[in-house]
């Protein structure tokens, strides 16, 4: 029997499922010189020599935190493979925005990955800003991707960067039922 306050194991779930991470926080660019996949802290990401970033794009990933400034990195998004944004609490949004404007605004085509405080009612809001990538820890909704319900509300009031299906979008667009 499990304590009823064990720690949760982070997993990574895609749209396609549950998944083994193949990247790893570090907190400086030293891990570089190992094997793997890295994902650096902003300011250790910005450290790095420009050769270096160029050369280990594929392995190297960047965290902002809520507080980082999305403009810092915007003009190295061809140096980085892999956005991580924090969500350290559940009332912080932030990153939010930044998902939506690295796609919409910044064009960026990597992987966008929610870590954190990632829960049931905000994944379906992140699905259509453009994350593709979820550190999950959060038992309930562990569970419920486990049964592949991601839930959501079909029905959209706003533009994002992943587009909404067929039908009436916009409040003021819609029609009356009959």
């Amino acid at each position: 029997m499990s304590e009823p306050n064990a720690q949760i194991a982070t997993r990574l779930w895609t749209p396609q499922g549950f998944r083994e991470d193949e990247w790893v926080h570090a907190e400086s660019a030293d891990a570089l010189s190992g094997n793997g996949r890295f994902i650096l802290p902003l300011q250790a990401f910005l450290d790095l020599d420009p050769e270096v970033r160029k050369s280990a794009k594929e392995r190297l990933g960047v965290l902002l935190l809520p507080g980082d400034a999305l403009e810092k990195i915007t003009d190295l998004l061809d140096d980085v493979s892999l956005v991580a944004l924090a969500f350290p609490a559940f009332n912080d949004g932030r990153s939010f925005s930044k998902g939506e404007l690295l796609r919409s605004r910044y064009g960026f085509q990597g992987t966008v990955r929610a870590t954190g405080q990632v829960l049931i009612d905000q994944l379906p809001h992140m699905l259509r800003l453009g994350f593709t990538e979820f550190e999950v820890s959060h038992p309930t909704l562990i569970a419920r991707l486990e049964a592949g319900r991601t839930g959501g509300i079909p029905l959209y009031y706003q533009p994002t960067a992943k587009p909404g299906g067929k039908g009436a979008k916009y409040s003021w667009r819609r029609v009356p039922a009959a």
